[in-house]
């Protein structure tokens, strides 16, 4: 039998590689700009035409390369960051396994113009699909110039499943995003199909993060800053009331790369946990200092996931320093710390020993059981069951309610709970309203019922195209970021038929000057920015989605809030338009509305 094992040829080992570390235009984006930054580029320009589908170019003024290293650049594993693999535990590069330019080049048709400083001339390399189609001496000015067409020109599938130019091009913007905040000592510029759509000069952190987010977050940051032996820790935390459900701009930087940590995510927001209603998230741009030796970047294509040695401890730094932040500036005049004055940020230190086990005295004699007055069990005297004479209804009333069945499955219609309900209802603490049904006591979550109502109520307004409209005395001013601008005009038009009118004052400002009538009262400012971040999030061209997406945030924030007490019309009013819904058993993002606690289980409980 012949062998039936070969090697793959090198442009076919190329295009798999491709698929980890190129998946969309924004990781050539990505790719490309950290090259520059690890060239020493001062001054970095992105130009990108529809989207990256034509082309994407990247211009710098770094190092440059000689004709040698220009075409070895582009071979799988070529790299000059690393030597040995001792280095990759010493890393200060952004790149480092050489598998970025071979893997654009394998999917991708690249001319590179590059020339070194000390250099009187430079080369210009052209390659299609892995093979080099020429190179040649050329004139151009010191650094690279990276030009990326047809992206994804020979794997027509993939090319295929790309989104649409708006979602791509946002895509481009969150990388671009990412980096610019690591490295405000360096200027950058990005444009769209020609139109400058960043200019960010070289400048300070905290002007950096307003240059690219808007200045309207300079009022709501609070500075972060502790040293220890562990790391260092430095950057911004947004104040309590820069809080928001969605959208809110959550940065983790380590070593000057962008990172995803949820388990550092908890420990800021443990700071805010009386601050913030439930379910919504402060912005905060946290910057991590930490020995190479103690991270692993090299455990992901993407490198966003990075494991730390001392995690526990980062963690424990990490949330005192975000209390530390907010109790030093004063942000809420009540903070319940555990500790007077500073919090005590924990010191890693190998060399000290751990303290001694507490001595805990107790006498072995004592048994708090023993003869204890609570189990003398003391009969109730027959006058106490005179109180309750009269108050029991008849025996058929009381099983009609509460008819004991076995097994009973949740009614799925609201006419069947219709049905079963109770005339009285009682709201518990202003979040939940508790009516008798026939298989034992139902519990709503009136603000998770109010959505689903208000929900079904957008959503059909939407689809018919009825929105009224109600002007606003003193219109709001909203203030969008650039990836916010590109999707603005894709979201206009549903917002314009919910009622919305908006006037474009320039410079990303727009002003509210009319919203959907019955939403007096509500922060349309926060409103207009969650749907846009809904939209944004779903990543699709469907009208059904978007409208879907916008109903929801609607209802989000004009349902009545938790704690908000009701009235027995109310309430009755409220699971009426409840039952009269399509789903009355969860809200449209999948969260319980109702449980029911049955007879067997209350029983149980008292018995």
């Amino acid at each position: 039998m012949s062998d039936i094992i070969q090697l793959l040829p090198d442009s076919v080992a190329n295009q798999i590689a491709a698929g980890e570390v190129i998946q969309r235009p924004a990781s050539v984006v990505k790719e490309l700009v950290e090259n520059a930054i690890d060239a020493g580029a001062q001054h970095i320009d992105v130009l990108i035409v529809d989207a990256g589908r034509t082309s994407i170019q990247v211009i710098d003024d770094g190092k440059g390369m000689s004709d040698t290293d220009a075409r070895l650049a582009f071979e799988r594993h070529a790299t000059s960051k690393i030597r040995t693999a001792d280095d990759l535990f010493s890393l200060h590069t952004m790149g480092f396994r050489g598998e970025a330019l071979a893997s654009i080049a394998a999917v991708a048709q690249v001319e590179l113009k590059t020339r070194q400083g000390n250099a009187d001339i430079g080369t210009c390399l052209s390659l299609s699909g892995s093979r080099v189609q020429g190179q040649e001496p050329c004139s151009c000015p010191a650094g690279s110039n990276f030009n990326v067409e047809n992206l994804f020109f020979n794997v027509p599938a993939r090319r295929k499943f790309l989104k649409s130019n708006s979602t791509e091009l946002n895509n481009i913007i969150t990388a671009f995003e990412r980096i610019v905040l690591v490295y405000p000592n360096i200027s950058f510029t990005l444009h769209s199909n020609g139109v400058e759509m960043f200019n960010l000069k070289e400048n300070g952190l905290r002007q950096r993060i307003l240059d690219v987010f808007g200045k309207r977050l300079n009022q709501d940051l609070l500075p972060v800053k502790v040293n220890t032996t562990v790391c260092k820790i430095s950057g911004f935390v947004g104040k309590p009331e820069s809080a928001r459900k969605k959208g809110a701009h959550q940065y983790f930087f380590v070593n000057g790369r962008y990172m995803k940590h949820p388990y550092f995510n908890k420990a800021v927001m443990t700071a805010f946990e009386r601050l913030v209603p439930a379910g919504e998230q402060v912005p905060y741009f946290i910057y991590f200092d930490v020995s190479p030796q103690d991270i692993d970047v090299n455990i992901h294509p993407t490198k966003t996931e990075i494991k730390f040695e001392n995690e526990q401890a980062i963690w424990q730094i990490l949330s005192a320093a975000v209390k530390e932040s907010v109790g030093i500036f004063n942000d809420v005049p009540s903070i319940d710390f555990d500790v007077q004055g500073k919090p005590d940020i924990p010191v890693f230190n190998p060399d000290v020993h751990p303290a001694a086990a507490p001595k805990v005295n107790y006498n072995p004699q004592y048994n708090p059981f023993m003869e204890s007055k609570l189990n003398q069990r003391k009969e109730m005297p027959d006058a106490w069951e005179q109180l309750y004479e009269g108050l029991k209804g008849p025996q058929q009333d009381e099983t009609e309610i509460f008819a004991p069945q076995e097994n009973q499955e949740m009614p799925s219609t609201g006419r069947e709970m219709i049905a079963e309900k109770s005339p009285a209802h009682y709201q518990y603490k202003g979040k939940y309203i508790m009516t008798a049904v026939k298989s034992g006591l139902m519990i709503i979550d009136q603000h998770r019922a109010h959505v689903r109502i208000l929900y079904e109520q957008y959503l059909q307004e939407l689809k018919d195209r009825k929105g009224s409209s109600q002007k606003v005395l003193f219109p709001e001013v909203i203030s969008l970021t650039v990836s916010e601008m590109t999707l603005l005009d894709k979201v206009l038009p549903e917002l314009v038929s919910l009622g919305f009118e908006l006037t474009d004052l320039g410079s990303g400002s727009y002003a509210i000057n009319a919203i959907p009538a019955g939403l007096e009262g509500i922060n349309t400012v926060n409103l207009v920015h969650d749907m846009i971040t809904s939209v944004m999030e779903k990543g699709s061209n469907a009208i059904e989605e978007m409208n879907q997406s916008l109903a929801l945030s609607l209802a989000r924030n004009a349902a009545v809030p938790q704690g908000q007490v009701l009235n027995n019309e109310e309430m009755e009013n409220m699971v009426n338009s409840l039952f009269a819904c399509s789903n009355v058993n969860y809200t449209p993002d999948g969260k319980n509305i109702l449980c029911i606690l049955r007879q067997q289980e209350i029983e149980h409980l008292l018995g």
